[in-house]
């Protein structure tokens, strides 16, 4: 299995940020510690190369990301430091309901393109964001190339809660959607599955209105878990994309066979569309013991869940979303990767 990773990942740490608020508990669970922990258990499980990423340049990210969301991404810190003596770039104030002006305003900004505060822009955030997408479009091209069955992008921070003209839920590019849209533009036909236990609202915002990318995702039953708003079963597209898009919401209590009889549903979804590629949306945080998130299974569960994906047989990209940190985090990730590869 050959990875993909940017080690300057390691700048961007929200966690040294920290609000003493609820909503700012999350950000624990998004350290610098989480990809340097994975990083770590994949080499001494010498489960493949590690490499850093190509530079695909900027625009399979602004094919994906509206340019007024990118640029407040670039400049933000800088403003926020000029303007306000402040390290930290995050919003206080929120656009609620769709309105017809952007404030120029730099705090107006954040809240025109936040929907919560759980990502703060740092110094070296975009430097980081820019990187771990080219990380998911490494690993991609790899696949799309025939170098390998799959590649694993170990992407940090995540990205599947950032939309066109949104970010939010610790994420600012969106790797997945990135990753998928280009493969698109190569002439693939690319369906996502995403298997993070929070729903992937910005992957699912981004092809909405799309029939040349299949969206399924399996999640925690949003009237109950973040991102709240997003990710309900009538969810289904909207013009060309109606019928492409599908949303698996389970109770926080599912187990191991309701996960994977919820699971061959979906794969039942995806062998009906026949895709060229497929890529993984994968949270580790869908393990009981995960500490944001969890449904009722054991680590052993990834094993499983694994080899159902595997019988697919379809070139994979699995791309890292969510986990927070956790000792047996690494090893989590690295038999998950193992049972992919072996069952392929």
């Amino acid at each position: 299995m050959h990875t993909f990773y940017y080690p300057g990942h390691i700048q961007h740490d929200p966690d040294l940020y920290r609000l003493e608020t609820p909503q700012a508990n999350h950000v624990v669970c998004e350290t610098a510690l989480r990809g340097t922990h994975i990083h770590d258990a994949l080499k001494a499980a010498n489960l493949g190369p590690i490499t850093t990423p190509g530079n695909f340049s900027l625009d399979p990210i602004n094919d994906v990301h509206d340019y007024g969301m990118l640029n407040l991404l670039q400049n933000a810190h800088e403003r926020m430091s000029n303007e306000e003596n402040s390290q930290v770039a995050r919003p206080t104030t929120f656009a609620k309901n769709a309105i017809s002006h952007k404030p120029r305003s730099v705090w107006g900004q954040l809240g025109y393109y936040a929907f919560d505060m759980l990502s703060p822009i740092l110094e070296h955030t975009w430097d980081v964001v820019y990187w771990n997408a080219q990380v998911a479009i490494s690993a991609a091209a790899l696949v799309f190339a025939g170098g390998s069955s799959a590649a694993y992008a170990l992407c940090r921070p995540p990205g599947h809660h950032a939309g066109p003209n949104f970010y939010g839920g610790h994420c600012y590019l969106n790797n997945t959607a990135v990753a998928a849209h280009w493969l698109v533009k190569q002439g693939q036909r690319v369906a996502v599955l995403d298997l993070d236990y929070f729903h992937g609202n910005g992957t699912q915002a981004v092809f909405y209105g799309r029939s040349d990318v299949l969206f399924c995702s399996i999640h925690a039953d949003p009237f109950y878990a973040y991102p709240y708003f997003w990710g309900y079963a009538d969810e289904y597209g909207a013009g060309t994309g109606e019928g492409y898009n599908f949303n698996y919401p389970l109770p926080g209590n599912a187990n191991e066979k309701t996960y994977l009889a919820t699971l061959e549903t979906a794969l039942e979804r995806i062998r009906w569309y026949v895709p060229d590629m497929l890529l993984i949306s994968f949270g580790a945080n869908i393990v009981s013991d995960a500490p944001s998130g969890g449904f009722q299974m054991q680590s052993d569960s990834l094993l499983a869940i694994a080899q159902t994906l595997a019988n697919l047989k379809l070139p994979t990209v699995i791309i890292q979303e969510g986990g927070g940190y956790r000792d047996t985090l690494g090893q989590d990730v690295v038999a998950f990767l193992s049972a992919l590869q072996a069952g392929k």
